[in-house]
């Protein structure tokens, strides 16, 4: 369960040796359990120890974290992770899109140490984190609503393309927009939320 936090306690401790080998414990305890959060630990921790191939392991502990059983803390830890990665590797408007979500949730588990740090990262990135107002109504564009209405009642990117005469590919760019601002990370959430 501390998997990760023994990895990037080691890692930022100048510790290679010992982070490589819990990564290397972290790997084979989820391939031997098939669990969803150890897959996604294993990915996430793997990414702190391998910089070269860094967005491909937490790309692999995001796409697993949504079967984790509802760990959304440490889905937020990913986040956080791979933006701050992002960052440092001068990739400031990706990174954002990682940090407001990390930001989104760590707000809303009232989880105010994690919530600092990634809005202190927020602001690395060149973005003011403000603190969210729960009675603030959404502002999604007529557009973003749209799509996302759609997609709450289940139709695929290319179905609400048809149904709103757009390209699919524009329809992908106003999900990700609902997505960032709204604070979810798949249609499952999204179905969920209330937009009105």
């Amino acid at each position: 369960m501390a998997g990760v936090d023994r990895v990037e306690t080691a890692v930022a401790a100048g510790q290679d040796a010992a982070a490589r080998l819990w990564v290397e414990d972290l790997a084979t305890f989820a391939d031997a359990t098939g669990q969803a959060w150890a897959r996604a630990a294993a990915a996430h921790a793997l990414a702190l120890v391998d910089p070269d191939r860094a967005e491909e392991h937490f790309e692999a502990a995001l796409a697993a974290h949504p079967n984790s059983g509802g760990r959304v803390f440490d889905r937020a830890r990913t986040h956080l992770a791979y933006g701050e990665w992002l960052r440092r590797n001068r990739r400031r408007v990706d990174a954002r899109e990682q940090l407001r979500v990390a930001l989104a949730t760590f707000e809303d588990l009232d989880a105010k140490s994690w919530a600092d740090r990634a809005a202190a990262e927020l602001r690395a990135s060149g973005e003011t984190a403000r603190k969210r107002d729960d009675f603030e109504p959404l502002k999604l564009t007529a557009q973003e609503l749209a799509v996302a209405t759609q997609v709450q009642q289940g139709l695929s990117n290319r179905e609400v393309a048809a149904q709103l005469f757009l390209s699919p590919r524009t329809v992908d760019f106003h999900l990700r927009n609902v997505f960032v601002k709204t604070g979810v990370t798949s249609r499952v959430e999204l179905a969920q939320l209330a937009l009105t």
